[in-house]
C-alpha cells in the first residue's frame, strides 16, 4: 500500500507539472542615490530602513500600478477589459482593476542594508514578464518624482500668494515710515539727537557754573549787608584804597594841626571838611560796590532762571525728538522685518519654483529586466519531492488505517484474547503450503460452535 501511494502521487506530481502553465520571472533594479540634491539640498545622510521601507512600499504601490495600466499598449490591455466586463459588467474602475491584477503579479523585497530596489514580476510569458518588470521600474521612478514635483508646484503657489501680499505690506510700511519722516521734519538715522543731547549737556554745564556764581554773590552780598570791611570787593577797589590813604593822611595831619593849631584853627577846619569829604566818598564807593554786587546776585539769578527754562524746554525737545526717533525705529524695523520677510519668501520660491520645473530624482535605473531563459514554474524537481513526501505520508497513514481495521488473527495470544478459551494445541502449516484462509474461518466456526 506505501509503495503503491507513493508510486501514484509521484505520477501525478510529474504530470501535475508537466500540465500546469509556465511562470517566468525578471527583476529590474533601481538604485536610490544618497547624495545630497543639488536642488532641495536633500539626502546626502545615506537612507535609513524606514526611508527604504518607503521606497518599498511606493514601487508596490497602487498608483504606480495604475501608471504602469495607462501606458500598456492597446493590445495588451483589450483582453483584460474583456474579462473586466464579463465579471464585473463594467461597474466600477478598469484602471483601477487592472493595476490591482497586475501588483499580485509584482513583488519588490528589501535587500538590509543596500540603497538597491529589485522589483520582479512574474507572468506566463517571457517577455510579458520582463515587460512588467521594466514598465514598473520606469513608473516607480516618473512616481517618485511627481510626488517631489507635487508639493514643490503647491508650495511655489502658496510662496507666490505670500509674496504678493507681502510686497503690498512692505510697500505700506515705507509709506507710514516715510510720512512720518516727512511730518516730524526727521530721518531715522540722522545725528540730530546726538545733537541735541550735546546741547542739553552743555545748558546743563552753564546751569551748574552760574549756579556757583550766584551763591558766591549771593555770599559776598551778605558779607557786604553785615558791615564787613575786610570783604575783598572793598580791599580789591584801589580807588577806596586810595581814599583811604588819602583819609588815614588827612586824619594824621588832622592830630598834627590839633596840637598846633588848636580845633578852631581855619586850617584845622579845611583838613577837618577834606576828611569828611574823603570819609563821604569812601562810603559813596563802598555804596557803589554793594548795589554792583546786588546787581551781579540779581543778573545770576536771572541768568540762573533763563538756564533752567532753556534746560527744561531742551529736555522737554530731546523728550519729544527721542519719542519720535522710537516711533520712527518701530516703523523702520517693520519695514525691515518686512523686507526680510519679503527676501524670505522670495528665496523659497525661487527654490520652489526650481524644484517644481526639474524632472529629476536621486532614482536611476541600475539594472533593466530581460527575458528569462527558464520559467521557474513549475519546477520539476521541487514537485517530484512534494509528490515523494506526500505519497510516503499518505502510504504510511492508509497502511497504518488498514492494519487498524483488518480482523485477522496472527498470534496465539490473540486467539486466546478473541475466543476467551485456553490453546490446547496448534496445527503447523504443512511444508511447503499456505494454510487457506477457508480453513482457518472454518476452524474458528468450529470453535464458535463448540463454545456455545
Amino acid at each position: 500500500m506505501i509503495l503503491s501511494v507513493l508510486a501514484a502521487s509521484y505520477v501525478t506530481a510529474l504530470a501535475s507539472t508537466l500540465i500546469m502553465p509556465s511562470k517566468y520571472a525578471a527583476a529590474a533594479s533601481v538604485v536610490l542615490d544618497d547624495a545630497p540634491d543639488p536642488v532641495s539640498a536633500a539626502g546626502g545622510a545615506g537612507q535609513s530602513a524606514s526611508y527604504m521601507q518607503t521606497q518599498e512600499d511606493i514601487a508596490a504601490s497602487q498608483r504606480v500600478a495604475q501608471r504602469v495600466v495607462s501606458k500598456l499598449p492597446a493590445n495588451v490591455v483589450d483582453p483584460f477589459r474583456a474579462k473586466w466586463q464579463e465579471r464585473t459588467g463594467g461597474r466600477g474602475d478598469f484602471t483601477a482593476w487592472l493595476a490591482t491584477i497586475l501588483r499580485r503579479h509584482v513583488s519588490v523585497p528589501l535587500t538590509p542594508e543596500s540603497n538597491v530596489l529589485t522589483i520582479v514580476a512574474n507572468w506566463p510569458d517571457a517577455k510579458s514578464a520582463a515587460d512588467l518588470a521594466n514598465a514598473f521600474a520606469q513608473a516607480y521612478i516618473d512616481t517618485t518624482i511627481e510626488l517631489k514635483m507635487a508639493p514643490a508646484k503647491q508650495y511655489a503657489r502658496l510662496f507666490d500668494e505670500n509674496l504678493r501680499a507681502l510686497r503690498a505690506d512692505l510697500a505700506v510700511k515705507q509709506k507710514l515710515l516715510s510720512d512720518f519722516e516727512n511730518t516730524h521734519g526727521l530721518i531715522v538715522s540722522d545725528a540730530r539727537m546726538d545733537v541735541e543731547n550735546a546741547r542739553l549737556a552743555e545748558i546743563s554745564t552753564q546751569l551748574v557754573a552760574i549756579q556757583a556764581q550766584l551763591q558766591d554773590s549771593q555770599s559776598r552780598q551778605r558779607q557786604v549787608n553785615g558791615g564787613d570791611e575786610s570783604r575783598p570787593e572793598i580791599l580789591q577797589s584801589a580807588l577806596i584804597a586810595g581814599l583811604k590813604t588819602d583819609l588815614s593822611l588827612a586824619q594824621a595831619k588832622q592830630k598834627d594841626l590839633a596840637t598846633q593849631l588848636g580845633t578852631n584853627h581855619p586850617e584845622y577846619q579845611r583838613n577837618q571838611a577834606y576828611i569828611d569829604s574823603l570819609r563821604e566818598r569812601i562810603a559813596a564807593e563802598d555804596n557803589r560796590v554793594v548795589a554792583s554786587l546786588g546787581a551781579t546776585t540779581q543778573v545770576n539769578q536771572q541768568r540762573q532762571a533763563e538756564l533752567m527754562s532753556a534746560l527744561a524746554a531742551q529736555k522737554a525737545r530731546v523728550l519729544e525728538l527721542k519719542h519720535q526717533r522710537d516711533e520712527g525705529a518701530v516703523l523702520q524695523n517693520d519695514v525691515l522685518t518686512a523686507q526680510r520677510n519679503l527676501d524670505a519668501v522670495a528665496q523659497r520660491l525661487a527654490q520652489s519654483n526650481l524644484q517644481a520645473q526639474t524632472p529629476q530624482s536621486n532614482i536611476a535605473l541600475l539594472t533593466p529586466a530581460t527575458e528569462p531563459l527558464a520559467p521557474y514554474s513549475p519546477n520539476i524537481v521541487i514537485n517530484g519531492a512534494i509528490g515523494i513526501i506526500v505519497g510516503l505520508v499518505c502510504g504510511i497513514a492508509m497502511a497504518l488505517l488498514l492494519e487498524r481495521t483488518d480482523r485477522r488473527v496472527r498470534t496465539d495470544a490473540e486467539l486466546v484474547q478473541l475466543l476467551g478459551l485456553p490453546l490446547l494445541g496448534r496445527i503447523s502449516a504443512a511444508p511447503g503450503r499456505r494454510r487457506p484462509r477457508r480453513l482457518l474461518r472454518r476452524t474458528l466456526a468450529a470453535g464458535n460452535v463448540l463454545t456455545n
